[in-house]
């Protein structure tokens, strides 16, 4: 297991889902636009991660988990994602999409 997760890939992904976590915890009351500036944060060192690690450090199965944390991270923190994606013309599992490189 050690070959397909490195200790420096898992590491650095808990690093930047900790550093998401923290910005959640400011988010009372945000409204989209800070909401999604966090989605773009956290996407964005998701692809510095990946790409670190020759572009392919996550896998269909970990690129599914890591969107589902993202939600539920979310969905924990009060935001509605269902009405967040809706106001900005996405389907509900497309909040990442337009950063996402993994």
């Amino acid at each position: 297991m050690a070959g397909l997760f490195p200790e420096k890939l898992l590491t650095d992904t808990d690093a930047v889902l900790d550093t998401f976590e923290d910005q959640l915890a400011g988010l009372d009351d945000a409204g989209d636009e800070q909401v999604l500036a966090v989605v773009e944060r956290v996407v964005l060192a998701l692809n510095a991660v990946n790409e670190a690690h020759d572009g392919s450090a996550f896998e269909t199965g970990e690129r599914e988990e890591l969107c589902d944390y993202i939600d539920q991270s979310l969905t924990e923190d009060g935001v509605d994602i269902v009405a967040l994606t809706a106001r900005h013309g996405l389907g509900r599992y497309q909040l990442t999409d337009k950063w996402r490189k993994w």
